[in-house]
């Protein structure tokens, strides 16, 4: 594959609004959309992506477009529980994978997956987009790497949710039913907290790290014991904690669908991320706070380039690893799985 020629990518799997990031990110790195496919035809995710992208073709079977010659690429936000049978399927058909996160929902399919990656020498990324798509956080990443805040020992991230969010209904009347079924989402852990287990991991340059202690419960839906809306966990590494809680209970007020933070404790400093609202504070999101000896500062980061798609072209392209090592990848869920399998249930969570 030379350098001038266009990545050929398909989305197999058209059940959750991330699909639309996923899809947008790589077209405007320069790829060509060249085919969609879903289970579920009548959600309203994939009536969307048939709007919006009308000239690409629709193609009925999954297993027939993830089996088509000439795709390098396949992108799947399929209902999670389907999310690594399709990497499966797509890396013995010899294609790279970007899946949403999560990227599986068990251990057993994760091993299935670090399978089909060795055996295919082909690449699974899963897309956690509160790292890869928020500029604050990949400046908190050049600014640590730089030494601002000496050696980093703890994050703490939290990760709320609003149910109703109308973006991720995508035009729908409603959540659908797989996301109160626990088998098909994969709890609260493995599905929510996975992105800051990521970021746990990215930031404290850790390359394996222990679930200390983990629990989910339902304590605000009890007519849907399926839901677990509140999850929290402990991880540590050999030279770093994190602490990680999660939940769906944004309230209608806040004009976004979560206030999600990310806090980076150093030895000579640390940085607050408010990645989506600053609240009563500064409009937008991205906001970036920084303490070190010289004092306090607010950091803009409107500048930041954020290059997920592109490198994930990069790596199809030159089989490299520049989007995020694939060890990494495997290590963020297999701590997921790990968290969510092993947790207390409280409250009305099944």
């Amino acid at each position: 594959m030379t350098s001038s020629q266009p990545i050929r990518f398909a989305a197999v799997g058209l059940d959750h609004a991330h699909i639309f990031g996923q899809v947008a990110g790589l077209l405007a790195a320069g790829a060509t959309f060249v085919g969609m496919a879903t289970d579920d035809p009548s959600a309203a995710v994939a009536g969307t992506m048939r709007e919006r992208y009308p000239d690409v073709p629709v193609i009925e079977d999954p297993d027939e477009l993830i089996a088509q010659d000439g795709i390098d690429l396949i992108v799947t936000a399929a209902v999670p529980d389907r999310r690594g049978p399709i990497a499966v399927a797509a890396l013995r058909a010899g294609k790279d994978v970007m899946a949403d996160k999560p990227g599986c929902v068990t251990l057993e399919q994760l091993e299935e997956v670090e399978k089909a990656v060795d055996q295919s020498g082909r690449f699974w990324s899963v897309t956690f987009s509160e790292r890869f798509e928020v500029k604050c956080v990949v400046k908190a990443g050049e600014l640590v790497r730089e030494g601002r805040i000496g050696t980093v020992v703890q994050t703490l991230g939290t990760g709320p949710h609003r149910i109703g969010d109308r973006g991720h209904l995508a035009g729908g009347g409603g959540r659908p039913d797989w996301f109160y079924d626990k088998a098909r989402y994969g709890g609260i852990l493995t599905d929510i907290a996975s992105h800051q287990i990521d970021q746990f991991l990215w930031f404290t340059g850790a390359r394996t790290a222990e679930v200390v202690t983990s629990a989910v419960g339902n304590f605000a839906n009890p007519d849907e014991p399926g839901l677990q809306d509140f999850g929290e966990l402990l991880l540590r590494s050999g030279n770093a904690q994190g602490y990680i809680r999660v939940d769906w209970y944004t309230p209608d007020g806040l004009p976004t669908w979560g206030d999600g933070r990310l806090t980076v404790l150093g030895t000579e400093g640390y940085i607050e991320m408010r990645k989506y609202v600053d609240i009563a504070g500064r409009d937008g999101g991205n906001h970036l706070f920084l303490v070190d000896k010289d004092g306090t500062h607010y950091i803009d980061c409107s500048d930041v380039e954020l290059t997920y798609y592109s490198d994930v072209l990069n790596d199809v392209r030159n089989r490299t690893a520049t989007a995020a090592p694939q060890e990494h990848t495997f290590e963020t869920m297999r701590l997921a799985l790990t968290a969510q399998q092993n947790a207390a249930v409280r409250g009305a969570a099944q």
